[in-house]
């Protein structure tokens, strides 16, 4: 097949999966925060349920004019959206939606998705330096820390992974769930449960952990931070612009747990079927477990409080750190010793 054809089939096949699933996610969370609130939530657009309340509040956005600052540096402010929106689309390309369903096996495929995933947080710093603004040049700097103090512990995180699997690549990382065996005294039901979630509950805990912080999400959203910083990067976007930084934050929830449901919940995986059925069942398998974990984040969202910015390094590198290190260790005893 010509090579533009495929990568033009690829990147719809991502974006059939991102977009939908953010919006799915942007749904979620407005009728979960309702109910946590004791709220009706959404239920004008799209009848009494409100579904079509995120795609009401796109079309709004796209009808803003699109203001720039005058002493904003042009160029880089208007990149700025687009490079956060493709650092999350790129992590779509190495996960496994099944055995042989994925736009690119890498071999080394975590290295790939923890090296794209810092695009991100660079394009919001471009967003707060280019605005002409104090409080998105803080907004800015203040995502430049978290990522300082919260990319290693994603990195541990992985390691005790990469360790049990034995190889970096996301397709072998399900493939060794999937062929795992508990202990033989044990009932066949155990084998069921994914173990990388049971052996690695200690770097599920940080992955999820720096996964919020990463997404800027509460109770790490201190650059946005709307009591101090107004909105902080965000303070000067309107229009499409906006509403591409408002998607690629659902959009990066998707991705970010679709990569922990592949690292630690058995990606595809489901037991007791054949790689033949998992590669038609597959995605909606690992659909599931994204939605799952995004459940979580919401959960997480509307539950805490916004940290300050001492206790957000606090975590990371008093708390976090020094326990990705000792997963990291107990695990590679644990995996020569047996």
């Amino acid at each position: 097949m010509n090579f533009w054809l495929l990568l033009l089939i690829k990147v719809g096949l991502v974006l059939g999966v991102m977009l939908p699933g953010a919006l799915v996610i942007i749904f979620g969370e407005l009728k979960i925060s309702a109910h946590m609130q004791s709220r009706i939530g959404p239920y004008f657009a799209g009848g009494r349920f409100g579904w079509a309340q995120p795609l009401a509040d796109g079309l709004k956005f796209m009808q803003k004019e699109d203001l720039v600052p005058a002493d904003a540096d042009d160029r880089v402010y208007k990149l700025a959206p687009y490079v956060v929106l493709m650092g999350t689309l790129a992590l779509f390309v190495v996960l496994p939606f099944g055995p042989e369903t994925v736009a690119r096996d890498l071999d080394l495929g975590i290295f790939y998705v923890l090296a794209v995933s810092s695009l991100s947080t660079l394009g919001v710093l471009m967003a707060g330096w280019s605005s002409a603004n104090k409080y998105s040049l803080i907004g800015g700097l203040r995502a430049a820390a978290q990522l300082i103090a919260y990319e290693l512990p994603l990195v541990l995180a992985v390691i005790g992974v990469a360790i049990m699997a034995g190889s970096l690549s996301l397709n072998d990382i399900v493939t060794a769930q999937a062929n795992w065996q508990w202990f033989d005294t044990l009932p066949t039901w155990v084998n069921i449960i994914p173990p990388y979630m049971i052996l690695q509950a200690v770097g599920l805990v940080i992955f999820l952990t720096a996964s919020l912080a990463e997404l800027s999400r509460i109770p790490f959203d201190m650059p946005i931070a709307e009591s101090e910083l107004t909105m902080g990067y965000l303070t000067e976007y309107s229009g499409l612009r906006f509403t591409m930084f408002f998607l690629g934050e659902y959009a990066g929830m998707v991705a970010m747990a679709a990569v922990a449901a592949t690292l630690f919940l058995g990606g595809y995986w489901l037991p007791f079927v054949s790689d033949d059925v998992l590669n038609f069942v597959g995605p909606v398998v690992l659909l599931t477990k994204v939605m799952l974990i995004a459940f979580v984040f919401i959960w997480l969202r509307w539950t805490f409080p916004r940290l300050r910015e001492d206790q957000l390094q606090t975590i990371a590198w008093k708390w976090l750190i020094p326990a990705g290190l000792a997963n990291i260790v107990l695990t590679g005893f644990f995996k020569v010793v047996f």
